[in-house]
């Protein structure tokens, strides 16, 4: 990851942390100290015990959800060995953490304000009063333009905050009116879609406990990046985070200097992977509108599985999970997750 990159999100989360509380010489009584050694073997608890949770979702044939089902039709399976369930909630009450990440390179020239009206739109009804989302623009650069908050206007203003940004004008080694228009001339200097995921899951999911998703609204299409589709999987991975992608094209733009239109198979990776998928929008509104309804719902009707597994290994290798329905449901569900490193 960039110097430059790296820098703006440590800065921003160096300036967001929160004050430490101001320091007492009162000396702990009796009953504080048993309060103190009860804390203490709670978090000896949390260090000592690998739980590993997965969120999920559970569809019929049709692709309908199927809610309220119970613990005993699941089984869990991790690298083909059967675990045993521990935790199992149907409750979608849990504080959701939600990354909404906006494409403004020059290919959303003509869909960006309906991006920004609908997304805005999707976080005003889906976050509850113990939610949080943070807002991400890429194009030849990645912009935190909203750290977490709950606060609907801000979220807004930071959706209508992102700008189409070419790096400048397209091709024409920077010669004075030689592109810079809707209609590129050249390629374009990048679209670092990679590294917005990468940085979305590494800096601030991965920080975060609970539910997590990522909601990715672009065309697929990645130019520049230095982080690999690959570093960008495992980052969510790593970070437990569900990635949506609402594949947002303006197929306008593509066939002009010699552009093609080639993410739809990269965005499928990436969603599988990690427990969510990718809905086809195009450029129409009613699809987009949709495509939200629809990620509301799936959010709203989790499932939570809880296990120790039996590999107790802490070697940092990825360990494949599969959840099974014994009523034959298909289950959505991320592929695996990372061990902890000894």
């Amino acid at each position: 990851m960039t110097f430059a990159l790296l820098l703006f999100f440590g800065c921003f989360l160096a300036g967001s942390a929160p004050a430490q509380a101001p320091v007492t010489n009162t000396e702990p009584q009796p009953e504080d100290r048993k309060q103190e050694q009860r804390d203490d073997d709670v978090q000896t608890f949390k260090v000592s015990v690998d739980v590993v949770n997965v969120f999920f979702n559970v569809k019929d044939k049709r692709g309908g959800l199927v809610p309220s089902l119970p613990r005993d039709d699941f089984e869990l399976y991790e690298d083909g060995q059967k675990q045993t369930i521990k935790y199992f909630s149907t409750e979608s009450n849990q504080p959701l953490t939600l990354g909404l990440l906006i494409d403004s390179s020059a290919s959303q020239q003509r869909v960006l304000g309906m991006e920004q009206e609908v997304g805005s739109q999707f976080l005003a009804e889906v976050l509850g009063p113990k939610d949080m989302a943070f807002v991400i623009g890429f194009d030849v650069n990645v912009d935190l333009l909203q750290d977490y908050t709950n606060s609907r206007r801000e979220l807004k203003e930071a959706l209508y905050r992102a700008k189409i940004n070419n790096g400048g004008g397209f091709g024409g080694a920077g010669v004075p009116g030689i592109g810079g228009g809707p209609v590129p001339t050249s390629r374009p200097r990048g679209t670092l879609l990679y590294d917005a995921v990468y940085l979305a899951a590494d800096e601030k999911l991965g920080r975060e406990v609970g539910r997590k998703a990522m909601i990715i609204l672009t065309d697929g299409v990645d130019q520049g990046s230095q982080e690999t589709l690959k570093q960008a999987i495992e980052a969510a991975q790593r970070a437990d985070a569900i990635c949506y992608v609402l594949l947002i094209s303006d197929r306008g733009f593509y066939g002009h200097g010699g552009f093609t239109y080639s993410g739809d198979r990269e965005m499928k990776d990436l969603s599988e992977q990690t427990g969510g998928r990718v809905i086809e929008v195009g450029n129409k509104y009613e699809k987009l509108k949709e495509a939200f309804d629809q990620i509301q719902a799936e959010l709203r009707s989790q499932y939570s599985i809880g296990y120790t597994p039996t590999n107790t290994k802490r070697d940092g290798t990825f360990r494949k999970v599969e959840i099974r329905s014994k009523q034959g449901h298909k289950v959505q569900a991320r592929r695996g997750y990372y061990a902890l490193q000894q």
